[in-house]
């Protein structure tokens, strides 16, 4: 094996190792993709960094093998970091840096520069090892929350389901970028089904400040936001924030476009692999068969037979949009009996996805890191400033 088709495998296997790993293909779709976006040395240096920032003079030490002068080595991390294939940031005159996995990643990382032959990499990997690896902890990235007029005014939900407070209790800075699935299918020559709302991906706190530092999302207001997620609500596509409580993100997602949808579609229960706290209910006395809630619904979770309709549990991850769209009031939202509540942030979801997939121990070896190099005492306090925010 020559180095360079070495250094690009060391990478794979690397970022295998992350809580949502990259798999091997038999077609080495896996590797075309890095050859694609990484040189041979930004390979070599992509692959010996952490999924928790480390600063330059350590970066430094790891990569001596390489050669490179401390200033060169900046240089190819900052060049990945501003092509969104890691993470980069610098604070003061520190600079810090981390490895992103493929989704959430590199991938969605790739909005502004997206092209159609990146994209048919993409498409090809996602519906082959990758969608598959995406769903093997069955613990989402994202979860699903109902659309507002979906829930009845006197049914009491879960804080971090009222999405539209959330955005409200915000801090900020908030900001919008485009879909990068529908953005991908258009390239790809697959018109979305659903809407012509292109620009429709919100970002909230610090993943707004990455995103617009990096020219992948323009800043809005909060009010700005809100209208777009009632646009989004309207042309009755999902909302998808991320799988914790502390918002950072919300995508506005169809079936026929999202990745990660079209990946869960595939599965026989979706319901075994969303985090959601609602199902649909249809009165079977009111129905009259219009066919408007099978039509609306992203995951083929309800049919009409004999001018009835029925939901498929198993398939049903409780959005809402099958009640917005029917015109006899006959469908509501129903809570599970069990509770299914999300970590408090990003970090605890990671964790937990890296426990199911590599054992407990590893993500308890994270933690240890994490206390050896920062003050526990800031550590605790940060972890409560954050809860007040929230």
């Amino acid at each position: 094996m020559s180095d360079i088709t070495n250094s690009y495998r060391e990478l794979q296997e690397h970022l295998d190792k992350m809580p949502i790993g990259y798999p091997s293909t038999v077609s080495q779709i896996e590797i075309s993709i890095i050859k694609h976006l990484f040189t041979p040395i930004e390979a070599k240096i992509a692959s010996k960094l952490g999924w928790m920032p480390e600063s330059l003079r350590k970066i430094h030490k790891k990569t001596k093998k390489i050669g490179l002068s401390k200033n060169e080595l900046r240089k190819h991390l900052d060049s990945m970091g501003n092509r969104g294939l890691i993470y980069n940031k610098q604070k003061g005159r520190r600079y810090y840096y981390r490895s992103a996995m493929f989704a959430i990643g590199f991938f969605e990382f790739q909005v502004g520069s997206l092209d159609k032959e990146t994209m048919k990499l993409f498409h090809e990997y996602w519906d082959g090892e990758f969608g598959k690896e995406l769903l093997r902890t069955q613990i989402n990235q994202l979860r699903t929350v109902p659309v507002e007029k979906s829930i009845p005014i006197n049914k009491k939900i879960y804080s971090f389901e009222r999405i539209k407070d959330l955005i409200k209790r915000s801090p900020g800075p908030f900001g919008v970028a485009e879909c990068i699935c529908r953005k991908g299918q258009d390239l790809l020559g697959n018109k979305c089904k659903r809407t012509e709302l292109r620009e429709s991906c919100l970002v909230f706190r610090e993943v707004a400040d990455y995103y617009i530092s990096h020219g992948n999302a323009r800043p809005i207001s909060r009010e700005e936001s809100l209208k777009i997620l009632e646009k989004a609500e309207k042309a009755g596509l999902i909302l998808q924030p991320g799988n914790s409580k502390r918002l950072s993100f919300i995508c506005t997602c169809c079936a026929c476009c999202c990745e990660d949808l079209r990946s869960v579609k595939r599965h026989p229960k979706p319901v075994d692999v969303y985090i959601t706290n609602f199902y649909a209910q249809i009165d079977q006395n009111d129905c009259i068969g219009c066919g408007n809630c099978a039509n609306g619904c992203n995951m083929d979770a309800i049919t009409v037979t004999n001018k009835k309709a029925n939901v498929d549990l198993k398939r049903c991850i409780g959005c809402g949009q099958c009640v917005i769209q029917c015109q006899n009031n006959c469908i509501v939202l129903k809570k599970k009996k069990k509770k299914t509540t999300p970590p408090r942030t990003q970090f605890r979801l990671f964790l937990r996805i890296n426990s199911k997939k590599n054992g407990r121990w590893s993500s308890i070896k994270i933690i240890i890191n994490l206390i050896r190099k920062m003050n526990l005492y800031y550590l605790i306090k940060k972890e409560k400033r954050m809860k007040n925010e929230d």
